[in-house]
């Protein structure tokens, strides 16, 4: 039974024996963890999964595990992802016997046909037509069989793309919208399907975080919606932006796990070549302020000398020392409050405003 051997714990459930091996957490969940337990001590092993995605919990895990390391020389750290920089990552946990090992593990992947098919927005051809017209290439040769999937920036524009393919009415075909707020019956549907064709349109929460089964095409925009901190105004922007390469490779790889596949870009391979290899870090447009105010509850001194793997800027810094200012979290001096400061930690405070 779950909890006996491997169990798991999230926010509202814990499911794990005290004979158990193996237990399975999110990050923010073993962050929660450091404040009771700064050495970790309850673990031997630490496996950090998804590490590409670089969000705020990551990289302030991945920091602070740095610095419990020297203390902590029989604790095992073991960093997993499909496309992270790896030389950078083995750097960050460099030793004195020089950076972390690395292990490149190759998984079995088909050959993927790669298609730029870029284009000129106006008022009479739009995103969707560009989509239209890529699942009509794709279904004219009666040799393509299989499922496309679709990366959209948001619901909004999932909405928007599930009425006009829905319109064309596509014979024997299902299109299948998936994006958090939709109801788990409805997500259910995705991931078990019947034998008619099926266009899934999802966010970029299919690139890594769940398979889409049965996929044999992509159809990439190379956009996402991305939450970004702006000082000047004290608040959080989602605004819709390119992806970086790595990325897009991975939405590519969504269509060669089962037979080979096609991947239509709907963008020149110019505009490809000169995104960013990487997606830029959570900690580099967040509000800090939460950050900070844990590393003061943990006492790990200042933000600017703690080893993130990318430092943040210091606008931001000065921000999320200010908001706690205004907040009444810390003291002009920079200083913890003193009052509920265990309380006031455990809180997120990027819904401050």
């Amino acid at each position: 039974p779950p909890g006996e051997v491997v169990g798991y714990k999230v926010r509202f459930q814990d499911r794990l024996s005290k004979e158990a091996s193996v237990k399975l957490m999110t990050d923010g969940i073993l962050l929660a963890e450091t404040q009771g337990d700064p050495q970790l001590s309850a673990y031997d092993t630490l496996i950090v999964d998804e590490a590409h995605e670089r969000s705020l919990n990551i990289d302030f895990l991945l920091g602070y595990l740095r610095e419990i390391l020297p203390r902590r020389p029989d604790l095992k750290v073991i960093v997993t992802s499909a496309t992270i920089d790896a030389q950078r990552f083995a750097d960050h946990f460099r030793s004195a016997k020089g950076p972390a090992p690395v292990i490149m593990v190759s998984g079995r992947m088909f050959p993927v046909e790669q298609r730029y098919r870029p284009f000129e927005e106006s008022r009479e051809y739009d995103l969707n037509s560009a989509i239209a017209d890529g699942v009509d290439e794709l279904w004219r040769d009666v040799h393509n069989s299989g499922d496309i999937l679709v990366f959209l920036p948001g619901e909004r524009e999932i909405r928007e793309t599930h009425l006009a393919l829905s319109r064309r009415k596509y014979r024997a075909t299902e299109v299948l919208p998936l994006y958090a707020r939709l109801s788990a019956k409805d997500q259910d549907r995705v991931f078990h399907p019947d034998r008619g064709r099926r266009i899934v349109l999802a966010t970029n929460v299919a690139e890594t975080s769940l398979t889409v089964p049965r996929i044999r095409y992509v159809i990439d925009p190379g956009l996402a919606r991305v939450k970004r901190y702006s000082p000047r105004q004290k608040m959080d922007r989602l605004q819709i932006e390119p992806i970086s390469q790595a990325s897009a490779n991975q939405r590519k790889g969504r269509c060669g796990r089962i037979s080979s596949g096609i991947c239509y870009r709907l963008y020149s391979e110019d505009d490809f070549n000169q995104r960013p290899e990487f997606t830029d870090p959570e900690i580099r447009r967040a509000s800090l302020a939460g950050v900070i105010l844990r590393m003061l509850h943990l006492r790990l001194g200042a933000l600017e000398k703690f080893p993130f793997i990318d430092m943040p800027d210091p606008r931001a810094i000065n921000d999320g020392w200010q908001s706690l200012v205004e907040l009444g979290a810390i003291d002009g001096r920079r200083q913890s409050a003193g009052v509920g400061e265990a309380h006031v930690a455990e809180f997120d405070l990027s819904e401050q405003w």
